[in-house]
């Protein structure tokens, strides 16, 4: 089996190659933005940290963008933070188109109620529905998040799971064969290295 990390340019895709291989030590696991490599690859994985302005740019520059669409169409693809926000149709940072897949867009956190932007540190995740994604990781499990914005999912059937950060959120979205996360499964210990457990064992 082949799983492709998209590489846009978008730092933390070391952290997740490695996490993978520990969970799937009989799987090829490459860092790639050539459109090939990513197309003839089993499953995609798009992670990223930063700006979605600068994401969305980058995957531009890279090539890749067609073949991380044709991937969320057919393939099991699993995408982190960022990687989860380009999904939808627009993004609040500078205002910036999506990859458009899901409908919905990525707004800010508000600066009321206290509240400290970006949203740093572990938190419960409340299981939405079941999923094989979910398998072996108990309801309300901590998972760590790095973000100042968030999905806000048009369809509340898109949702997987939900957590509080002021308000609740949607920090997990599936459909079909796309599984996403706002959180960090590579920096979430034991639950988060299970997700990729279950990400490299599913069969949507």
């Amino acid at each position: 089996m082949r799983i492709a990390v998209v590489d846009y340019g978008m730092g933390n895709l070391r952290s997740v190659s490695k996490a993978l291989e520990h969970v799937a030590p009989e799987a090829e696991v490459v860092v790639t933005a050539a459109p090939g490599a990513i197309s003839s690859s089993e499953r995609v994985v798009v992670p990223g940290q930063g700006a979605l302005p600068d994401c969305m740019r980058q995957l531009e520059a890279s090539g890749a963008r067609e073949a991380v669409v044709e991937a969320a169409a057919r393939k099991p693809f699993l995408g982190i933070c960022i990687g989860l926000q380009m999904l939808f149709e627009r993004g609040e940072e500078g205002d910036t188109a999506g990859l458009g897949l899901l409908p919905g867009q990525v707004p800010r956190f508000s600066l009321s109620g206290g509240l400290k932007i970006p949203h740093i540190g572990w938190n419960e995740v409340a299981q939405a529905r079941p999923h094989a994604l979910w398998a072996a990781i108990p309801d309300r499990s901590r998972f760590y998040f790095v973000h100042s914005y968030y999905p806000a999912p048009r369809d509340a059937a898109l949702t997987a799971a939900t957590t509080v950060y002021g308000a609740a959120f949607t920090c997990a979205i599936a459909r079909d064969n796309i599984f996403a996360v706002q959180f960090h499964p590579e920096k979430s210990q034991s639950a988060g290295l299970q997700l990729l457990s279950n990400f490299v064992r599913w069969r949507p």
